[in-house]
């Protein structure tokens, strides 16, 4: 994968205290974002089945995108992941141009798979996606803070919770100690399976989880994932936006 850095180690269960919290601080506070993010989609749901008009639910994804990014901006000096990765220095760890390729290649490709992996046995439910046309006419300014939200926010919250918490959590605890490119299979598969069963396009969720997944462990740094998944929504939404095809999103 790639170089270990002795900061890095699998700690044992064991060795953490009997009464040590299931999550700590640093769990915490990349769960909460998603917490938050799913959170708002139950309302949204609950509000649709009480007769809320569509035309009034659109407006819940910016207050969600707000939310969401107040926390993540909350807590931003505390996800050290986020800050070290930007520091082009010696260490192995950074962003180099080469994994700045290989991320942008890997969310093109996921984009064009998440479009063509779409038939009926590979959807959960019915998505009702993103309308953001009043009376037939687009609003422009709900597309902007869609494809934002989509490309700039999104990508961080979930990339600090899949991959940077829950992916190396699974594998141990203290999962700050835990080298991405450690996380080891069973963290890797129960990983990518939930990240797909949380898109209604089970199957093109579990292949982007893949490709976000290896790029983590290969480069041992978030933003590789963080980029791949931006490129991949944001040029997502431009699609969407061209055929009209609201469901996507």
């Amino acid at each position: 994968m790639t170089e270990h850095d002795d900061r890095y180690a699998v700690p044992s269960a064991a060795a953490l205290p009997a009464d040590a919290p299931m999550f700590n601080r640093a769990a915490w506070i990349r769960i909460l974002p998603f917490a938050a993010y799913l959170a708002f989609i139950v309302i949204g749901d609950v509000l649709e089945r009480i007769g809320m008009s569509q035309d009034a639910l659109v407006w819940l994804y910016p207050a969600k995108i707000a939310v969401v990014g107040g926390l993540l901006a909350l807590f931003w000096r505390n996800y050290e992941e986020l800050r070290e990765g930007l520091r082009f220095s010696s260490s192995p760890f950074r962003l180099t141009p080469a994994a700045i390729l290989a991320a942008i290649a890997v969310g093109v490709v996921v984009l064009v798979l998440w479009i063509q992996l779409s038939s009926g046995w590979m959807v959960v439910g019915s998505p009702a996606g993103y309308d953001p046309r009043t009376d037939g006419s687009i609003d422009w300014l709900l597309v902007t803070i869609r494809i934002a939200g989509a490309a700039l926010v999104v990508p961080v919250m979930e990339e600090l919770f899949w991959r940077s918490f829950l992916m190396r959590w699974i594998a141990a605890p203290d999962f700050q100690a835990v080298a991405p490119s450690r996380a080891g299979l069973k963290s890797f598969v129960i990983t990518v399976v939930l990240f797909g069963f949380e898109h209604n396009l089970w199957l093109a969720g579990i292949v982007a989880g893949v490709a976000y997944s290896l790029l983590y462990m290969r480069y041992c740094n978030l933003w590789s994932p963080i980029l791949a998944h931006a490129v991949t929504n944001g040029l997502l939404g431009l699609w969407v936006v061209r055929t009209g095809s609201w469901s996507f999103w």
